[in-house]
């Protein structure tokens, strides 16, 4: 099974829905998403924001999903990993005595432009720009992987 990483700052917000709408959307049992956090607080979980929109669009209860820090171990077993920003890129690509040729923002590897918008700290408004974002951009994940067959 091949494996997509979606990676933000606390694995909190961001890459917690990302991962939710790619294993919803996922019609490829091939392939599945997860996410993780390049600097985690320890016992943080989901946003409340952003459960509410998994659970409200998608049905998924990520009540008691906790965050996960990004270790060595998720770096390796991952066949693409997808940044929220590109400055975490960077920092990863930095990182990385190897690998570092797997490693995209989302937005880059979908042919767009840009970040994705950091909700954090936001009202359920900019949560939901960002689930929308999100949404759009796994959408255009979907179909380049069904275009290409995979994701390599």
């Amino acid at each position: 099974m091949k494996k997509i990483l979606f990676v933000c700052t606390g694995n909190t917000c961001r890459s917690p829905i990302a991962e939710a709408i790619f294993n919803n959307l996922n019609k490829n049992k091939d392939i599945i998403a997860h996410s993780a956090g390049i600097s985690v607080f320890p016992g943080s979980k989901t946003s409340n924001n952003s459960k509410e929109l998994i659970f409200s669009n998608l049905g998924v209860d990520f009540s008691n999903r906790k965050a996960v820090q990004l270790t060595n171990i998720e770096l390796d077993e991952a066949h693409v990993i997808l940044t929220m920003t590109s400055s975490m890129k960077r920092a990863l690509i930095d990182a990385l005595t190897y690998g570092s040729q797997k490693v995209y923002t989302l937005c880059e590897y979908v042919g767009e432009n840009g970040d994705v918008i950091d909700p954090y700290g936001g009202d359920l408004t900019i949560y939901e720009k960002t689930y929308s974002q999100l949404e759009k951009l796994i959408n255009k994940l979907l179909l380049k992987i069904k275009e290409e067959e995979g994701i390599l």
